[in-house]
């Protein structure tokens, strides 16, 4: 097995304990690769060396618009290795080779998009309501950010966070989740190909117990961009607040995904099923709660069923797999779990249930594609997320039912809505909590648009325009042209 070492102030290193960790493939449910293990000794030197790199030396020295040729050289790499980074992140998280493609094919955006923004964030003069001074504002990085991404889409998520902090001019230390670091390791090459300075952008491996505390908690961490469960994210924030660090947390969802009468069906079917099962409902953004109209409930469940069964199982690396593996033992454990919760709660079983045992799932983390009806959202099943392919099923009688059932949930990610009425997609639109609401499609995303939650679901927002302000700091400069000093002990 190859093994990877960390990367810390430009050089690839062992862990100061010298250990490693096995890295699973979820489609074997074998170890396929070693990874250093970390602790919090590796943790301080990698803030250190980014702290050092943000204060010294060339990159506070290069001009924004440097800063975003090297991003724009970034991308292109990307751009260049797509495939080989997609590969690895299918051994690594087992999601269909298909997707991961798709987003490394997709992930360049960021760079170029951010490396375009960096040298157009302007301050402001400001027209003072005071004679004989001169007020204007300075956008400055930061400093040290502290980038945490999850493991069912490592590479997409990490770009959503790196690509604005260091556009801003910030430095990163980065923290995979230890059952996906393999292409965070391999993506690093790219950043040191493209040109970044030694220390820019750092990448600690391990355990969150060991490496986590360490690197949200320490003092020369200026922000903390993570995404991840709600639990994790609610800790990090309350660390952050001790020392009033910056935090961007994308959390959990159990986003609802409404179909009203008028909706085009077959486009409903299909939205409904993309909305859980594909990405094996390993994503924040999946819509696990379908909310049906009545009058449409038998017809459209039977439409979603029969579409359901024909999902493909198998090697997440065929490109004619449709759903794939679990992406880590604790997270099937858990799934199957809640499974067994649905159905003790009363839910009705409609289809899957269980592992998979079919023979082209081998000896991979599988669970079959699941669909529970009767669904009462005040059930566990219907409140709490699962993250994997288990839909539940709630009926709804009209629109205010459907608005009040969508919003009674802590969390608040995600929502679809589907309709033929424009004035109902701006109304429910505007009704739902969600950060994001997809009318007649789901997950859609964009470098372009700012993507983040309300209540539980997370604090600030990536991609878009929003996402470089999380990393700068708004500082207002008076100058005296004239004013007289007056009395010093007055308010000027």
């Amino acid at each position: 097995m190859q093994k990877y070492p960390m990367y810390i102030d430009g050089r690839f290193v062992d862990s100061a304990s010298g250990q490693w960790f096995d890295s699973f493939n979820p489609y074997t449910g074998k170890p396929w690769a070693q990874v250093a293990q970390g602790n919090a000794e590796d943790a301080d030197r990698a803030v250190k060396a980014a702290h050092k790199a943000f204060t010294t030396g060339p990159w506070p020295q290069l001009t924004a618009s440097q800063r975003g040729m090297l991003l724009h050289r970034l991308g292109d790499l990307v751009a260049r290795d797509a495939n080989k980074l997609g590969e690895l992140e299918t051994r690594d998280n087992g999601k269909l080779i298909a997707e991961m493609q798709g987003q490394l094919n997709y992930v360049p955006q960021w760079y170029y998009y951010f490396g375009g923004l960096a040298d157009k964030i302007q301050g402001s003069v400001i027209p003072l309501d005071k004679k004989g001074y001169f007020n204007f504002t300075r956008h400055e990085p930061l400093g040290v950010v502290v980038a945490i991404t999850a493991w069912n889409s490592p590479l997409l998520l990490l770009a959503w966070k790196l690509a604005p902090a260091l556009a801003a001019g910030c430095t990163v230390v980065i923290k995979p989740s230890e059952f996906t670091s393999v292409s965070a390791l391999e993506f690093v090459k790219l950043v040191e190909e493209a040109g970044f300075p030694p220390g820019v952008v750092n990448v600690v491996t391990g355990f969150g117990k060991d490496v986590g505390p360490a690197l949200t908690g320490h003092p020369l961490v200026a922000k903390i961009a993570f995404t991840g469960s709600d639990a994790t994210g609610r800790a990090i924030n309350e660390t952050a607040a001790k020392s009033f660090k910056r935090v961007t947390l994308e959390l959990g969802g159990k986003s609802p995904n409404i179909v009203f009468d008028d909706a085009k069906i077959d486009d409903a079917v299909n939205g409904a099923v993309s909305g859980i099962f594909a990405a094996t409902g390993q994503t924040c953004i999946a819509g696990s709660r379908l909310l049906l109209q009545e009058s449409i409930h038998d017809v459209f469940l039977e439409k979603l069923l029969a579409l359901a069964k024909t999902a493909r199982m198998g090697d997440p690396l065929s490109k004619e797999t449709q759903v794939g593996p679990i992406t880590n033992m604790p997270q099937y454990e858990k799934v199957l779990g809640y499974i067994d919760i649905a159905k003790k709660e009363g839910a009705q079983l409609m289809m899957g249930g269980g592992p998979a045992t079919r023979p082209e799932c081998g000896t991979g983390w599988f669970v079959e594609p699941t669909v529970f009806s009767g669904v009462n959202n005040k059930m566990r099943i219907a409140q709490e997320e699962v993250f994997g392919p288990v839909l539940s099923v709630i009926k709804f009688k009209d629109e205010e039912e459907a608005v009040a059932i969508a919003n009674d949930i802590r969390f608040g990610l995600g929502a679809g809505v589907w309709t033929s009425d424009i004035g109902r997609a701006f109304r429910m639109s505007e009704r739902i909590q969600a950060g994001t609401v997809w009318v007649n499609t789901y997950r859609a995303v964009s470098y372009m648009s700012p993507f983040g939650g309300y209540k539980d679901s997370g604090i600030g927002r990536e991609s878009g325009i929003d996402a470089i302000h999380q990393y700068l700091q708004v500082k207002s400069v008076w100058i005296n042209t004239g004013a007289a000093t007056g009395n010093p002990f007055v308010l000027r």
